[in-house]
């Protein structure tokens, strides 16, 4: 599992400085997600469409983490339409699907997606640990980042470990079905992986303990910002401005 998968790169993006991303992508995401009117969805979708190719993003992967995200507003064209009062555009035995509704739901569409495509754009293409560095930078708490850290590289393990005890039950002719026994399987999984990530996390602090680790990571490397980061970090400043100028 690999989740900055996009990191790696040569473009613009990529070479930013992690911290004007930070700073440009927090309120861009509240702007975005606070928007009410279609054409100011529509046009931020469009900027970040603009983004991920500039980014030279991997579609392919793109592409599967888009299509998770819109499983989920699916189901919201599959409610929400018939639950909302309206002009009535057609109607399924009692049910009618307002225009007012979709209208609702296309909104929550465009700015899902858009979200989903900055969030890529500017914080996919920043290594993980260049991120954790940033944040830092910009005195968000110690602890935090830390803990964030600390999940990111761990996940992955626990991932695999989960893996390993699929594929051993697997080799003891455990196939799911929907029985007693299957549930029993599944809850001695989870059980043993919640005592193996015990155990691993006690390994991991003596470890740490034993290298002499008291809470800091020292920083070997440090930011600096170049021309190409101010002009962006304005260009994101009229971008997240015009939203309160033309669509007030």
């Amino acid at each position: 599992m690999h989740f900055d998968i996009f990191s790696q790169g040569q473009s613009v993006f990529h070479s930013l400085d992690p911290r004007v991303k930070i700073l440009a992508f927090i309120p861009l995401v509240f702007v975005v997600a606070l928007l009410q009117n279609i054409e100011a969805a529509l046009c931020y979708l469009i900027l970040a469409i603009t983004f991920i190719f500039i980014a030279g993003i991997n579609k392919k992967e793109l592409a599967r983490r888009i299509a998770v995200l819109n499983v989920f507003i699916a189901f919201l064209w599959m409610t929400l339409p018939f639950s909302i009062e309206g002009k009535v555009l057609f109607t399924i035995k009692t049910i009618s699907f307002s225009m007012e509704g979709a209208l609702y739901t296309l909104i929550i569409t465009l700015k899902a997606n858009a979200i989903l495509l900055f969030t890529v754009a500017l914080i996919g293409t920043t290594d993980v640990f260049a991120l954790a560095h940033a944040l830092f930078h910009l005195k968000f708490p110690k602890k935090l980042v830390y803990l964030s850290m600390f999940l990111y590289r761990y996940i992955s393990v626990l991932h695999e470990e989960y893996e390993r005890l699929i594929n051993t039950a697997k080799a003891r002719s455990f196939y799911p079905r929907t029985n007693i026994n299957t549930l029993k399987t599944y809850a001695y999984m989870v059980g043993m992986l919640f005592v193996n990530s015990y155990e691993r996390s006690q390994r991991i602090y003596q470890a740490l303990t034993l290298r002499g680790f008291r809470g800091d990571f020292p920083m070997l490397r440090h930011f600096h910002l170049h021309r190409m980061d101010v002009l962006f970090g304005i260009f994101m400043t009229l971008v997240i401005l015009i939203r309160f100028v033309i669509w007030k």
